[in-house]
C-alpha cells in the first residue's frame, strides 16, 4: 500500500499469504474473472469450396464452407460464446476489393445465413476491410504512386458497411485505420435506417510482427513487401494510441479496439483508465500460434498457458476478448 507504514500496529500480523491458502479463497479475492461471456471467435468462410480446409499455421483452425460455419456457430452457442466475428476469403480479389460489398459476397451470405441459424443467441460481427479483396492486399484503394488512398477507401467502407447491415449483421468491425472510416460508416448506417447496428473500431491497430498467420488464413499477400505502417499504428506510440480511440469515440464509435493484445497490455490498460465504452482487445493469430508451437515441443500446457494469456488481458482492462482459444476455453468452463 502506498504511503502506509508496514511496521505500524494496524499491520501487524498481517500475511498476504493468508488470502491464497485454498482455491476458494483465491476465487473469493481474485481480483479479475475470465468466464465464457469474455470470449468472441474469429471464423473464417472460403467461397468455392466443399469441406473446411485447415490452416496449417493455425492449428485448430480453418477456413469453413458455409454449411460449416453454420455447425460450428451452433456448437459454440450451445457453449455460451456470446459472439463471433467473420472474416471472408473470396474466390475472386480485384484492385478496389469489389467483393467486401457484394451483396451476394461470401460474408454477406454467411452473414445471412448464420442470422437465420442462432437468431439472437449471438452476436454476428463482421470485419470491414478491404484486404481480403484486394488484389495487392492493402486495406483500401492504392493511387498510381501504391499508397493507400484514406478517402477513397472510406468511401468503399460507406459500401461494406450498407451490405453487411442489409445482410442482417449486428456489429460492423472496421479495422482499415483509415481516418474518419467511423464517422462514415455510422452514416452510411444510419442512412440506411441501420440504427441498431453497433461499431467496434479497430481503434488501435498496430503494425506487427504477430499477423502472419492470418494473413494466411486469409489468402493475403501484401504488395511492397506488406508495409502497413502508413496506416496502422507505430509500436512505440501509446499515447496516440489512445488519441485514436478517442477520436474514433466521438465519430461513433460504440466499442473500441486494441490489437495485439499480449504485446499491447500497457495500452489496454491505458485506454481502460480513460474511456467508458466496452472495450476489445484481440489476441491475434500469431500469439495463439507461439502458444501451440511451444506446446507442441513440450514447453509447457496449452490450455494453462492460454488460460493465462486470456486472465492478464482481462485484467489490464479488456471486457471481451477475441481470441482463436473461444472454442477450446469455452469447453474447458464447460467441464468444471
Amino acid at each position: 500500500m502506498v504511503g502506509v507504514d508496514i511496521d505500524s500496529p494496524a499491520l501487524a500480523g498481517r500475511r498476504p499469504r493468508r488470502m491464497r491458502t485454498t482455491p476458494v479463497m483465491r476465487r473469493l479475492v481474485a481480483e479479475a474473472r475470465l468466464g465464457v461471456d469474455d470470449l468472441v471467435a474469429p471464423l473464417f468462410v472460403r467461397e468455392g469450396i466443399e469441406a473446411p480446409w485447415p490452416i496449417e499455421s493455425l492449428p485448430g483452425v480453418v477456413q469453413h464452407t458455409r454449411d460449416s460455419l453454420r455447425a460450428e456457430a451452433v456448437a459454440l452457442a450451445e457453449l455460451g460464446v456470446p459472439g463471433l466475428i467473420l472474416f471472408g476469403v473470396p474466390e475472386r480479389k480485384d484492385a478496389t476489393g469489389s467483393g467486401a460489398w457484394d451483396p451476394d459476397g461470401i460474408v454477406q451470405l454467411a452473414i445471412a445465413d448464420l442470422k437465420a441459424e442462432v437468431g439472437d443467441s449471438m452476436v454476428v460481427m463482421a470485419d470491414l476491410c478491404l484486404d481480403e479483396y484486394t488484389d495487392h492486399g492493402h486495406c483500401g484503394v492504392v493511387d498510381q504512386a501504391g499508397r493507400v488512398d484514406n478517402d477513397a477507401t472510406v468511401d468503399l467502407y460507406r459500401r461494406v458497411a450498407s451490405a453487411q447491415a442489409a445482410a442482417g449483421v449486428d456489429v460492423v468491425a472496421p479495422s482499415g485505420m483509415m481516418d474518419g472510416q467511423v464517422r462514415a460508416i455510422r452514416e452510411a448506417l444510419d442512412g440506411d435506417g441501420a440504427t441498431d447496428v453497433a461499431i467496434l473500431a479497430y481503434s488501435a491497430k498496430y503494425a506487427s510482427a504477430f499477423y502472419g498467420p492470418f494473413r494466411d488464413a486469409v489468402d493475403v499477400t501484401i504488395a511492397d513487401g506488406g508495409d502497413r505502417r502508413g496506416y496502422q499504428q507505430d509500436p512505440a506510440n501509446a499515447r496516440e494510441a489512445a488519441e485514436e480511440i478517442r477520436l474514433d469515440i466521438a465519430e461513433g464509435a460504440d466499442m473500441v479496439m486494441v490489437k495485439p493484445a499480449l504485446t499491447y497490455l500497457d495500452v489496454i490498460a491505458r485506454v481502460r483508465d480513460q474511456v467508458d465504452v466496452p472495450l476489445a482487445a484481440y489476441q491475434v493469430s500469431g500469439e495463439y500460434a507461439a502458444l501451440h508451437a511451444a506446446a507442441e515441443r513440450g514447453w509447457l500446457d496449452l490450455n494453462a498457458a492460454a488460460l493465462e494469456q486470456l486472465l492478464a488481458i482481462r485484467r489490464a482492462g479488456a471486457d471481451f476478448i477475441l481470441t482463436y482459444f473461444a472454442r477450446r476455453v469455452a469447453e474447458l468452463f464447460a467441464q468444471r
